[in-house]
């Protein structure tokens, strides 16, 4: 069973946005070779969406343009409201992303490893003739050109190179027939994968690996932990998608925070479990990087399992359901409704127990995710006086909701009764560029966060019409925007 991210796109894209989360050949995946500063490459060749291209700066050099990159992002959100809050369709559309982990099995063994083939994964699909005549399937490495009313799923790459991501390549309407194509649809996706794919490799919908950052080869093929980018003590650089964003979002959330991400997870007790509990796989001698003193400040907490990287939460797997309403005030609606909906859907579908090799006491990815991405610094987190930082943050980028922003009658001003932070001076520009105040509010909260990934050529050529500058701040670049 999956565990359930729902986000709300809303009506501010002309075209239903990418919903979510091959003839195969031996071939080994190719390691990412590190040179210390990350440069400009094209790895993927990715025309996919938010996955542009470009040479990306580290924090340091990003942190003083984060200002500008705000008012950029508001002047730009801005321009999507004007032109699409008049805006009025027919239906509801929705469609569902599903994330695969691409698992290698070994038959002599009885192994199973997470296989790190996923670009020529997507790289067989893009060249599956039959395929190809049929419109195209991976947006990424070739140009879509589905005919009205065909239906041939798309693929595309995750953070993790473990990972696939399958959408119906069209989306769904209201209607019964609707309804009844999704399983088909869905098999039919597992199916295309699955034959593209070489014999031993099968795409599985679990949530999370069991065994993903525990000693020994978890991948096919094997890398060692402790690269430069994650700098992780469990799980090697190797694991992350090549295009050039990924490490480079890895790095900078590293760097902003000031240590390596912090995830512990209270250890399930049974009754041969160690007690109190000591994670025996944390390292405590290590001292390649200055955040492998993390562990000797009191990182890894006993009683818990212990993960230090941004690929225990995005390397794990859900099914998502985008919507795209007919108008601004359906969507949303929608967004408020969904909002106490999700968290009931995440309980009904809890899946994952297992991390890093230990039974744990807990049964979603939710936390592990937020954990991730968490890029709040001492300051942020309350655990030093504010200096560098202006406010304290009470939770990760990638959280709950603090804030319902529909206009139905239904709506009681008591329901917002979080206390957030604002940036105030760009909500007074939401305001005044004809913004209520419900929904400038809600972006005002987003924009309280700094920028991580910044482009050297988004700074030097600004276009109001893109949409780059706003959809880096709401949350990382890797996830969905949500609006």
């Amino acid at each position: 069973m999956q565990s359930y991210g729902l986000s709300l796109v809303g009506h501010f894209k002309d075209q239903m946005p990418r919903v979510g989360g091959k003839h195969g050949r031996e071939s080994n995946a190719t390691p990412i070779k590190s040179t210390g500063r990350i440069s400009k490459r094209d790895i993927s060749g990715s025309k996919m969406g938010l996955l542009s291209l470009g040479t990306p700066l580290t924090w340091e050099e990003a942190k003083p343009h984060a200002d500008l990159v705000r008012e950029r992002g508001i002047e730009q959100l801005l321009n999507i409201w004007k032109k699409a809050k008049s805006k009025e369709r027919d239906i509801l559309l929705w469609g569902d992303e599903i994330e695969y982990l691409v698992v290698s099995y070994d038959e002599d063994s009885k192994d199973a490893r997470l296989s790190l083939r996923q670009a020529e994964i997507l790289k067989d699909l893009a060249h599956d003739e039959e395929l190809r005549k049929a419109g195209g399937c991976v947006p990424s490495l070739q140009e879509i050109s589905q005919k009205p009313g065909q239906r041939v799923p798309t693929f595309h790459a995750e953070y993790g190179r473990f990972m696939l991501e399958a959408t119906p390549g069209a989306p769904y309407g209201g209607t019964l027939r609707d309804l009844l194509t999704v399983e088909p649809d869905m098999k039919k996706r597992r199916v295309i994968a699955k034959q593209h794919m070489t014999k031993n490799e099968t795409p599985i919908t679990m949530t999370s690996f069991p065994r993903l950052g525990v000693p020994g080869a978890f991948t096919q093929p094997y890398y060692p932990p402790h690269g430069p980018i994650a700098r992780s003590i469990f799980v090697p650089d190797e694991i992350i998608n090549q295009h050039i964003r990924f490490p480079t979002l890895t790095a900078n959330i590293r760097s902003r925070r000031g240590s390596k991400v912090c995830i512990n997870l209270p250890v399930f007790y049974d009754e041969k479990t160690p007690n109190p509990f000591k994670d025996p796989t944390v390292q405590y001698d290590l001292s390649d990087y200055p955040e492998d003193g993390d562990v000797r400040n009191g990182a890894a907490k006993d009683g818990h399992v212990y993960m230090d990287a941004m690929g225990f939460g995005m390397g794990s797997c859900c099914l998502q359901i985008t919507f795209q309403a007919k108008n601004i005030s359906e969507a949303r609606t929608l967004y408020d409704q969904l909002c106490p909906l999700g968290p009931i859907m995440l309980a009904l579908s809890a899946a994952s127990p297992i991390f890093k090799g230990y039974l744990t006491d807990i049964d979603c990815r939710w936390n592990i995710i937020s954990g991730a991405v968490d890029d709040r610094t001492e300051e942020e987190r309350g655990l030093k006086p504010l200096n560098e930082n202006k406010y304290v943050i009470p939770k990760s980028r990638y959280d709950s909701v603090s804030t319902y922003i529909s206009q139905d009658p239904g709506y009681r001003p008591e329901y917002n009764d979080v206390d957030i932070h604002q940036n105030l001076p760009l909500k007074q520009k939401l305001l005044d560029g004809g913004m209520d105040e419900l929904l400038a509010k809600h972006f005002a909260h987003l924009f309280i966060r700094d920028p991580l990934v910044i482009f050297s050529e988004s700074i030097n050529n600004y276009y109001v019409e893109n949409n780059d500058n706003f959809e880096v701040i709401p949350k990382p670049k890797c996830c969905e925007p949500t609006i």
